[in-house]
C-alpha cells in the first residue's frame, strides 16, 4: 500500500506526518484491496482553515475521496478519516452482501423444498 501525504501551500510537519500515517494505517482493516492512499493537507492566508482531502485508490472501484475543513487539522483529519471508514465498510459489505444471493430458480426450488417437510410435518 502506497501511502502520500502532500501539503498546499503549507509544510507538513513531522509531527503531523506521524499523525496522519497513525491514522491511515487503521484503513486496511476495513478495506483489503487498497492500493494507494493520498493525503493533501491545504492550508491558507487564514490561519483558521485548514483543509483535508482524503483519496483511497481500491482494487476494482473508482476512487473513494473525502474533504473536510475546520480550524483544527488534526480534528479536520480524525473525521475525514472516520469518514473514509465509513465509506469503506459499507462498500465492503455490499460486496460480500451481493455475493451472498441466491438466484431465482435456486430460491423457489428451496421454498417447495420446505413447503414439503412443513406438509410432512403437519401431516404426522
Amino acid at each position: 500500500m502506497i501511502n502520500k501525504i502532500t501539503g498546499r501551500h503549507i509544510e507538513v510537519t513531522e509531527a503531523m506526518r506521524d499523525y496522519v500515517q497513525k491514522k491511515i494505517d487503521r484503513l486496511g482493516r476495513f478495506y483489503n484491496r487498497i492500493s494507494e492512499i493520498e493525503v493533501v493537507i491545504e492550508g491558507s492566508a487564514k490561519a483558521t482553515e485548514q483543509k483535508i482531502e482524503v483519496i483511497v485508490n481500491a482494487d476494482h472501484h473508482s476512487p473513494f475521496i473525502v474533504h473536510e475543513s475546520g480550524a483544527d487539522m488534526y480534528a479536520c483529519l480524525d473525521t475525514a478519516v472516520d469518514k473514509i471508514e465509513r465509506q469503506l465498510t459499507r462498500h465492503k459489505e455490499k460486496s460480500r452482501n451481493h455475493k451472498g444471493q441466491t438466484g431465482a430458480a435456486e430460491a423457489t426450488f428451496e421454498a417447495l423444498q420446505q413447503e414439503e417437510v412443513d406438509q410432512e410435518n403437519t401431516a404426522e
